[in-house]
């Protein structure tokens, strides 16, 4: 069954999704040759990073869209984490630019490097990976091992993607990807749960409705000591700890 226009069939939320959108672009479009500057040089690529975060940040105050973090314990900014999350909302990566405090790179798809400005951004910033190519997949995990290694953290979907066909539902089991880097670089896995991003944004269509973005911080899950064939346990409890807080929130278990 073909969805409606919300656009038609809700004025005002149609209202507020272009205005939204067009502080996305604006603000986008207004910092973007600073980031470009800012990407020429090693030294200053932290720098694009920051701006990036300003951009978030100010997409989500003309927005209107306000924030309830509840984090276990305070995030330590110059701590290297692998940080695994649910996927259920393209929301969830500028939320997780504003709410962030360290510096990091997101492993993302390929494709998002044919997007017009945006996608050199986004390549020169994180680590891109076609989930279709074995040898892909492979290169990835290196460039993501380096990165640990240069001190920079993570940030990493191990659904793959926006995979759900049924939220809250995380799609199971997850990839190995996030879990054998973790281990092998002996740095704190950090589990984050987006409980309602999905509710705020229509990815289909690209509606987006004002609220608050409720997020849980978890406490970080240590690896020191574990090796790659404690890594079957480790995915389990990640995925549990993730997982747990989406069924507490919308008031749902686990389909058996």
């Amino acid at each position: 069954m073909k969805k409606k226009n919300p656009y038609l069939s809700n004025p005002l939320i149609g209202l507020y999704s272009v205005w939204t959108g067009f502080w996305f672009i604006s603000w986008f479009l207004a910092l973007y040759p600073f980031m470009v500057i800012c990407l020429q040089h090693k030294d200053t690529k932290r720098y694009a990073h920051k701006l990036v975060r300003l951009w978030s940040r100010l997409f989500f105050a003309f927005g209107f869209l306000r924030f309830e973090v509840v984090s276990e314990q305070k995030l330590d900014p110059k701590q290297v984490y692998v940080f695994c999350a649910n996927h259920f909302s393209y929301l969830d990566i500028p939320a997780f630019v504003k709410i962030l405090p360290n510096y990091f790179s997101f492993v993302g798809k390929s494709s998002i490097k044919k997007v017009p400005l945006f996608g050199y951004l986004y390549a020169r910033l994180n680590i891109l990976v076609d989930r279709s190519d074995r040898a892909s997949r492979s290169a990835t995990l290196g460039k993501s091992i380096r990165a640990l290694h240069s001190k920079r953290s993570i940030i990493i979907f191990p659904e793959g993607g926006i995979t759900s066909k049924q939220f809250p539902f995380m799609s199971a089991p997850l990839k190995d990807g996030a879990f054998a880097m973790a281990i092998q670089q002996q740095v704190p896995i950090l589990p984050v749960t987006f409980l309602n991003n999905y509710q705020l944004m229509d990815d289909e269509q690209f509606v987006l409705k004002p609220g608050v973005i409720r997020v849980r911080i978890h406490a970080p899950m240590e690896t020191k000591g574990l090796t790659q064939e404690d890594l079957p346990v480790l995915r389990e409890q990640v995925f549990q700890k993730i997982q747990q807080p989406l069924l507490d929130y919308h008031g749902v278990d686990m389909p058996q």
